[in-house]
């Protein structure tokens, strides 16, 4: 019987051996066919194999130039590597990768074409592309003030960098030969609700007319910024059409207002399903105030609190207010229940008690004609400035001496007079040289 060499521990499992036995008691394997090893054992492999009888290495990894060959060519090519188990293993994958593609090509061939041509290689393709231009603004299209690169989109927004663009009418001026206006937005509101328009014409016998409309939404009413603009449209387009006609400029003013109160009016027009989801809308409304300067005739026209001031260039002659408000302070002073201070520091002074718009009481427009004996400037504006000169002799104090000869000047001056006070309203305001001097006609 063959007797089994004495070993210390089990060969599979390391469990220590008593001599005389046949088995492992840890795992059960048969000592009788294990033999004494040489005291020499090299730890390296040779052949694949350690000669301890270890388990076998784990298999090297394929090499990194092989590719695997597809699922139907290693079902073709069984065969063919069964054969050649003993040629290398190079030439194996050789022989696998090219029946595979012999596979793919007869399985094709009968339904694509026998070649298909490849087109030479575009040198281009290798060469990095080139960043592609933005488009350049189109020659009329708005750039925005912050890239200085994108156009402005109709919504106001710049359409490369999304910046907020400043609304045309946030600051507004306008100069013709012998009248000028400006309009801002003021230091407190987020937008202008004022609104004027400027403009010359020659009466039938070629003497020059002048014109300045003024005009100032209602905040608390709906779209007040369309109503003032609407309103000064109309008046203007009236008076340049009636005036050049001999219309006496007093009729043609108050037809101005009257021209003024209907497109407002127009603007309440909305259809039943606006009123549906808006209930608490209120019609557009604003306030409007003009002046038409001849050659010896000055005429004003007002509905609401906006104002006229007569400013001599001689500084020794009165400066005189031409208007009066349609307002609660001013109704307080013309009954004689308060005077002027005590009505203009009550919080209800500026309620307006005259208006155009559809809801108005009823319209009522107001027209006076002057004629001065001497030089001087007539001054349209709404409350924004007139709050911060109130008096006609403040007025008189914050208009440029130079005012009849430099009229937008003038105008820039008060606007900049009402924002250092505070700015707390849109301000706006046309200057008027009186007389109106021969110097061109035209119409902004």
């Amino acid at each position: 019987m063959h007797q089994p060499a004495a070993l210390s521990t089990c060969p599979s499992c390391e469990w220590p051996l008593e001599s005389g036995d046949l088995y492992c008691g840890a795992c059960g394997y048969n000592l009788s066919a294990t033999t004494v090893s040489p005291d020499d054992r090299p730890t390296l492999a040779i052949n694949g194999l350690p000669r301890n009888g270890a388990e076998p290495p784990a298999a090297a990894p394929a090499e990194p130039d092989a590719w695997p060959a597809a699922p139907e060519a290693a079902r073709d090519t069984r065969g063919d590597i069964a054969a050649s188990e003993t040629q290398d293993a190079d030439d194996v994958r050789v022989r696998e990768s090219a029946d595979a593609r012999d596979g793919h090509a007869d399985r094709d061939a009968a339904a694509e074409p026998d070649d298909y041509p490849l087109p030479a290689p575009d040198p281009r393709a290798s060469a990095p592309a080139a960043p592609a231009a933005e488009p350049a603004p189109a020659a009329d299209a708005k750039i925005c003030v912050a890239c200085r690169a994108g156009s402005v989109a109709p919504d106001g927004y710049c359409e490369n960098c999304g910046h907020a663009q400043p609304r045309e009418r946030d600051h507004m001026e306008q100069e013709l030969d012998a009248v000028a206006a400006v309009s801002d937005r003021g230091l407190r509101h987020h937008r202008n609700e004022d609104a004027f328009a400027i403009s010359t014409a020659a009466l039938p016998d070629g003497a020059p007319a002048v014109t300045a409309i003024v005009c100032d939404g209602v905040s608390s009413a709906t779209r007040p910024d369309e109503a003032s603009a609407a309103a000064a449209r109309a008046a203007d387009a009236s008076l340049r059409a009636a005036l050049p006609r001999g219309i006496h400029p007093q009729q043609a003013m108050h037809d101005a207002i009257v021209a003024a109160a209907d497109a407002v009016n127009a603007l309440a027009a909305e259809p039943a399903t606006a009123r549906e989801h808006h209930p608490h809308q209120n019609a557009p409304a604003c306030t409007l105030v003009g002046a038409v300067v001849t050659g010896g005739l000055l005429v004003v026209g007002w509905v609401g609190d906006s104002r006229v001031y007569w400013v001599p260039v001689d500084r020794t002659g009165p400066a005189v207010r031409l208007t009066e408000d349609d307002s609660w302070a001013a109704q307080m002073v013309a009954a004689g229940l308060m005077n002027e201070a005590e009505a203009y520091a009550d919080e209800r002074a500026h309620a307006i008690t005259g208006w155009l718009g559809a809801d108005a009481y009823e319209l009522e427009p107001h027209t006076a004609s002057f004629k001065p004996d001497r030089p001087g400037v007539v001054v349209v504006c709404t409350d924004g400035l007139w709050n911060y000169a109130e008096a006609a002799e403040e007025m008189a104090a914050a208009v440029p001496a130079d005012a009849a000869e430099r009229p937008l000047h003038s105008a820039q001056v008060l606007v900049g007079h009402a924002l250092d006070g505070g700015g707390h309203d849109n301000v706006t305001v046309a200057v008027l040289p009186f007389p109106a001097a021969s110097r061109g006609a035209g119409s902004a």
